[in-house]
């Protein structure tokens, strides 16, 4: 049996293929090792009944996450799913290699990672080349869930959201200052916290704060990270996330102006990531 995982932050998305050929589809908690002890990593399994009976048939398991781009990292995850699914093959390697393998495949193109947080990297059809961005949460995220909700938190408590914002705003999230930096300064998770904020801007796309948001931050993930690239308007470049998913319109518009050429744009890259496994042979990239 083969189990295959595309993790952030907030949520991890599994496919496990039966002996058969069945694919069982489930989904956990996020998994990032900057975060989550392995003792806490073990839990999440505990909480998923979608796979107990299969623990000791599992034969493969490539797990792909935020946070994994150290071997420390890979190592928590790796020890932690070993213990749980003990007759199984492990490999743990950094979430935007299973958005390459999902969007670009074999073939050359740049790859964005825009969901809780954010990444880029650019595939020239054989190997990644090293990017200078991922910085996290703190130094980094451009145009993530994260930057969006530290946008819109910031915002709201400087009294600078238009007030047909803030109130509903407000209303839904009850939130105040000293809440907000306990919060995020003392408590776990704190990126998830940030990319919570993020869906508010859905159920208000129209009102002209949230485009202005929207679009400055996608004008910044393009200027900072896909401009990096000498040869970005010549290359495919892909998406994978809920946030280029759900507001894909204004990213192609701030991409289009850019010139700057969109290929695919993925919510979730699992089931063209299990698929490129199963039938591809995975390579150190």
């Amino acid at each position: 049996m083969l189990l295959v995982a595309d993790s952030g932050s907030t949520k991890a998305d599994w496919i496990l293929t039966r002996s058969d050929n069945q694919a069982i589809h489930f989904r956990t908690k996020g998994i990032n090792p900057f975060f989550l002890s392995e003792k806490d990593i073990i839990q999440v399994f505990q909480n998923a009944p979608e796979v107990q009976e299969y623990v000791d048939e599992v034969r493969e398991i490539y797990f792909f996450g935020a946070g994994c781009s150290s071997p420390d990292r890979r190592e928590i995850i790796s020890n932690a799913l070993s213990k749980v699914f003990k007759n199984a093959f492990v490999s743990v390697d950094i979430d935007i290699i299973a958005s390459i393998y999902a969007t670009c495949g074999s073939d050359p193109g740049i790859c964005c990672i825009l969901g809780t947080g954010s990444n880029i990297s650019y595939f020239d059809g054989v190997k990644i080349h090293d990017s200078k961005h991922g910085l996290g949460y703190i130094l980094g995220d451009e145009g993530s869930g994260t930057y969006f909700g530290r946008k819109l938190i910031t915002s709201f408590l400087y009294g600078t959201m238009p007030a047909e914002l803030s109130v509903p705003f407000g209303g839904k999230f009850s939130i105040d200052k000293e809440s907000v930096i306990k919060r995020i300064y003392q408590q776990a998770s704190p990126n998830s916290f940030l990319a919570s904020f993020a869906p508010f801007m859905s159920d208000h796309i129209d009102h002209p704060f949230i485009v202005d948001l929207l679009k400055n931050g996608f004008d910044e993930f393009v200027e900072t990270n896909i401009k990096s690239y000498p040869d970005h308007k010549r290359q495919i470049c892909h998406f994978v996330g809920s946030i280029a998913f759900h507001f894909k319109d204004l990213l192609k518009e701030i991409c289009e102006t850019k010139g700057i050429r969109v290929g695919k744009i993925l919510k979730h890259p699992i089931d063209e990531l299990s698929s490129f496994i199963l039938h591809n042979e995975v390579k150190n990239l």
